[in-house]
């Protein structure tokens, strides 16, 4: 008797997106970089507050608002690039011990679920965002932090929350349809 063997994954290569992520998949993967360097920097700044302020007694008005905003842009990246990876959290009690049918059919359900879900908080995220970049006349303006500098990252990082969450409905839509397809 011959087993039928077309169900079984192929193995995975741990340093890059799931084939089922697709072309966009890739994109995020790639993007992840920048994220990465955004840390770096962060922590050069950090290093840099250090010195000038224990050192030198010169801190600076900025590093603290920059080293929180670009880990939050790292951290929110963080999910999209998690998706693409299909390295999420997940309850393997039930899930690892189905067979390949059914793994499958459940990883078109759990897409399905976490789209829908994205989908809805991207409608939240714009919602907030509709307060912090805009004016009640209508006119574009971001929400600054209202600190001695002043940027505008509480804005900008709303915005960008919205553009996360709208590319991982998108991501889950994809990933639903082809594993809906069987593709790997």
């Amino acid at each position: 008797m011959t087993e039928d063997h077309t169900d079984i994954a192929p193995p995975r290569d741990e340093g890059a997106p799931i084939a089922e992520a697709g072309w966009l998949g890739r994109a995020i993967d790639r993007a992840g970089i920048v994220f990465a360097i955004g840390i770096i920097i962060a922590m050069l700044i950090l290093i840099q507050e250090v010195v000038l302020r224990y050192f030198f007694n010169r801190p600076t008005i900025w590093a603290h608002e920059t080293t929180v905003f670009l880990s939050g842009l790292a951290f929110i990246f963080g999910g999209l690039y998690c998706t693409a990876r299909d390295r999420h959290i997940r309850v393997v009690l039930i899930y690892d011990i189905l067979g390949p049918r059914m793994r499958r059919a459940f990883d078109v359900a759990i897409s399905i679920i976490c789209g829908l879900s994205a989908a809805m908080f991207t409608w939240a995220a714009w919602i907030m965002v509709s307060r912090a970049a805009f004016t009640p006349t209508g006119d574009f303006r971001l929400e600054r932090s209202g600190s001695a500098w002043d940027p505008v990252y509480p804005g900008a990082i709303k915005i960008f929350l919205m553009l996360v969450l709208g590319i991982m409905t998108v991501q889950f839509a994809i990933l639903a349809v082809n594993y809906a397809r069987g593709r790997r």
